[in-house]
Parts: C-alpha cells; structure tokens; sequence
C-alpha cells in the first residue's frame, strides 16, 4: 500500500525589504512521504522570497510537468515557475519555454556544488532562467521548524532570510549563481 502525503497547515507571516511586501499567508502544505522536513521548509522560504496574490504550491514532486511553485496569471500562463533541487537541462529548458521566469533554489552543498560545476555553462544560454543557491549552514535547524501546524515568521533583506517559529530560528544566505537577463 503506497503512503500517503502528510498534509501541514502554515501561517507565514512575511516581512521582504528587499520588495516592500509584508503579507501573511495561510498556507496548506502536502509533504510527499519521500520529501526531507530540509525540503519542505525550503518550499516554504522559496515561496516567501516570491510570495504574491497568485503563487501557488503545485501537487510537487510526484508530477513531471509542474514545478514546486508556480504564479500564474488570470489567463492560466504561468508567470513565475520555481524548482528545488539540481534538475537536468531537459527540465529547464522545458520550463523556460513556457514561463515568463524560472528560478532554481539548491540547498544541498555537498550535490549542489558538483552539480553547478557542471551545468554552469550550459544554463548560460536560458534567459529566463535564475539559479540561486540557499546556504543551508544549519539545515537541521531549518528542518526542525516543520511542524504540522506551523506559525512562521520570515524576514527577508538583502541577501539573508531569517525564519522563525516557537521551535526556534534560522538564518539563511542567499547567493545568485546565475541571473535573468535583463535582472
């Protein structure tokens, strides 16, 4: 019998200098029973750093076709496409065909590194394409704010992200490997 998604409720308060928007979101989370706690929370911080009327979690890692988060507009053309991970140039391009921005956030060092090593270059040629690496010093303590109803504050100026709880706080580093044209 395959397991089912544990489904996670958030109220994420959040304060961006970086764009002047203070907002809170009442968000509904489903955790695939392979994604890691480090995982969801940075869906979590992804979705911060983009927040807006129209951003939305997708059905995540189970579907091929759609990206953790998307915005789309009220025409169903998706504005904004964001991945996790380290994903193959087949995907990326693929989204870059059909977004108006992609933004890929990795957060694992140790897979990460090797892996923009590798597809530096050849990401270089998608314009629509932003890959920025979240430094996840204290992982641990990003995945031991999950909780399955969660209270979240994230302040975000210039390139830190701090996200806090009652369980604890952990601050992030932002560092764009690779930026949009025309960013």
């Amino acid at each position: 019998m395959a397991m089912k998604s544990t489904v996670l409720k958030a109220e994420l308060q959040i304060s961006d200098m970086n764009r002047h928007y203070y907002e809170t979101h009442s968000l509904t989370l489903a955790q695939h029973p392979s994604e890691t706690e480090e995982r969801m929370m940075v869906r979590v911080v992804a979705f911060a750093l983009h927040a807006s009327e129209r951003l939305a979690f997708t059905r995540g890692i189970s579907t091929e076709d759609e990206p953790d988060i998307w915005d789309k507009d009220l025409t169903d053309h998706i504005t904004v496409w964001v991945d996790l991970g380290q994903p193959d140039d087949k995907r990326i391009r693929k989204a870059c065909g059909r977004a108006d921005a992609v933004y890929i956030y990795t957060y694992q060092p140790r897979n990460a590194g090797p892996w923009w090593a590798k597809s530096a270059e050849t990401l270089e040629r998608f314009d629509k394409l932003s890959v920025i690496s979240i430094d996840t010093v204290s992982s641990t303590a990003l995945g031991d704010l999950c909780d399955r109803n969660m209270a979240l504050t994230c302040t975000i100026q210039d390139d830190a992200i701090y996200l806090s709880s009652d369980r604890g706080e952990v601050e992030l580093r932002v560092v764009a490997l690779k930026s949009a044209a025309g960013l």
